[in-house]
């Protein structure tokens, strides 16, 4: 019965508190969503987790967006030159762009924000060390100008996924890189509700009524972002079963990322649309290089050689249909995918796994493999990924927590017995993936790289040498050289793919198909 109050309390929405009023919801006017997963970390720069990246695009927007063709386009850039040694890009911004507290976005606040980002995302590492200077022409006019070429300017400002590049304020971008912020005062088409946040319960989002959309249709990331509801509501449900009851009672509208488990009675539903939004995602294997016993690569290779890709995947994904393996850590049939696998075959090989352990002289040391039980598009893998660990020879101690709780630990570079880490599984979308100065895990450069902290000269080198070519052809074979690399080293190693459905209730339309998911342009009757 706690349960049932509980969710009646969150998704009735009768009234509600704004401010010091209360006031009367249109039902119509108030979009019921049930995220990927609870929303705990407010920074997107800080944390790469796709949770914290959609709310990001809720309330901050970016200067190029990704069209659903993949071609970048300007967003909160009106326009734009570049020299002809290709060495200064010249912007400026649209009018009208003004932040949730009305004060105008300035040249200013998109430096101090790139700044900040550059500090924490790898491809943004990448063109602040290409970069001579950022200046502030004017308010709405700016200019980086580098000291050597550095060919995905647009690019790396309009990526959509891993960390975006979000302009903040500059008082709140002027926060550590290595801190997470307090404010999440953005200029995007949704307002942040910081009076209803009520972490494990619900996230709530009013309409920005002052936010100026472009003039072209919504695409991708790209385009106009039109907001057609008055307020959002992130509902956290993390039982599946409770997930779908929700639904087809129509006390949520949509579920950002159906359980594998609702699959069959979600898609016999006649009121209920299953919609593949977004590009096949991934799970990834990935280790922790800071601390023994994955510093070794050999250790870290010997773990890869556990993975059961089909046995992993079933567990999780269950229906054949939604599954596939890939051996490639680019999206299979990408641009980039490649067979060069190294030692890699997505099949176990406990033998050779138990060799390899005995020969680096693996001490039997509990290996500590966080588990979310919480999330339910990964609670199946860690589990099954243990039991493998364990026929190879390792000592296993999986540690159940709630994703939140994960998110925050794997940030955590203290030894295990302090509450560190030394392996788990997540997932990423293709945005993340595709593109190997994209992937946020694709780090060598140690302590400033992503959790894991893998020390790895020869990748960073490859990966330079990527961003330098201009042929296809060379970044084709530099690509399956990095995923060498990436696999000798053991920094990760990918599970498999896996198709990513949406469900919302037949009143609900406009849901767009992006490289991450959007919740603007939605539609409800």
């Amino acid at each position: 019965m706690r349960t049932n109050l509980k969710l009646s309390q969150l998704v009735a929405g009768v009234v509600v508190a704004w401010g010091s009023t209360v006031i009367a919801q249109d039902g119509a006017k108030v979009l019921r969503v049930v995220p990927q997963a609870d929303l705990k970390i407010l920074d997107p720069i800080w944390t790469t987790a796709q949770v914290s990246r959609n709310h990001g695009y809720n309330v901050y927007d970016t200067l190029f967006g990704v069209d659903a063709q993949g071609k970048v386009q300007p967003q909160m850039v009106d326009q734009y030159e570049v020299s002809a040694d290709g060495l200064i890009w010249s912007f400026s911004l649209r009018k009208g762009l003004a932040f949730h507290d009305g004060k105008p976005v300035t040249s200013a606040d998109v430096i101090a924000s790139l700044q900040r980002w550059g500090q924490r995302d790898s491809l943004g590492q990448k063109m602040m060390a290409a970069l001579d200077r950022m200046d502030a022409l004017s308010e709405r006019s700016f200019r980086l100008v580098f000291k050597q070429s550095f060919g995905m300017v647009r690019e790396a400002l309009g990526k959509p996924s891993s960390s975006p590049a979000f302009i903040m304020p500059a008082r709140v971008a002027a926060t550590s890189a290595d801190q997470q912020i307090d404010d999440a005062t953005g200029s995007g088409p949704y307002i942040f509700k910081q009076d209803e946040y009520r972490p494990g319960e619900k996230v709530v989002y009013v309409k920005n009524t002052k936010y100026i959309p472009r003039p072209e249709p919504p695409s991708g990331t790209a385009g106009g972002k039109q907001v057609y509801v008055d307020r959002m509501e992130w509902v956290i449900l993390k039982d599946a079963q409770t997930q779908a009851n929700a639904l087809l009672n129509g006390e949520i509208d949509m579920i950002e990322w159906v359980p594998a488990e609702q699959y069959t009675a979600l898609k016999a539903n006649a009121q209920v649309v299953l919609d593949a939004t977004l590009p096949r995602a991934s799970y990834t294997l990935h280790l922790n290089h800071w601390l023994p016993p994955f510093s070794n690569p050999k250790i870290a290779q010997a773990a890869i050689m556990t993975i059961h890709q089909e046995a992993l995947m079933r567990a999780q994904q269950v229906h054949k249909a939604l599954y596939s393996g890939c051996l490639s850590i680019y999206p299979c049939g990408s641009q980039y995918a490649t067979t060069q696998n190294a030692y890699f075959t997505g099949a176990p090989m406990l033998a050779k796994a138990k060799a390899l352990l005995q020969e680096a002289g693996y001490d039997g040391k509990p290996v500590v493999l966080m588990h979310p039980a919480d999330f339910t598009m990964l609670n199946k893998l860690a589990p099954v990924m243990a039991q493998l660990l364990k026929q190879a020879g390792f000592n296993v101690d999986m540690q159940t927590m709630d994703w939140p709780t994960l998110v925050m630990r794997r940030a955590k570079k203290d030894p295990v017995e302090k509450g560190g880490w030394n392996m788990f599984i997540t997932s990423w979308g293709m945005a993340d993936s595709m593109n190997p100065l994209f992937f946020a895990p694709m780090t060598g450069n140690g302590e400033r790289g992503w959790f894991g902290w893998t020390t790895d000269t020869k990748l960073e080198s490859l990966k330079s040498e990527f961003l330098a070519a201009r042929d296809e052809a060379a970044r084709k074979s530099l690509a399956a050289a990095i995923q060498q690399q990436v696999l000798d080293t053991g920094i990760y190693a990918p599970i498999g793919e896996y198709t990513v459905l949406s469900a919302y209730r037949k009143n609900i339309s406009g849901v767009l198909h992006a490289p991450v998911n959007v919740f603007w342009n939605i539609k409800k009757q």
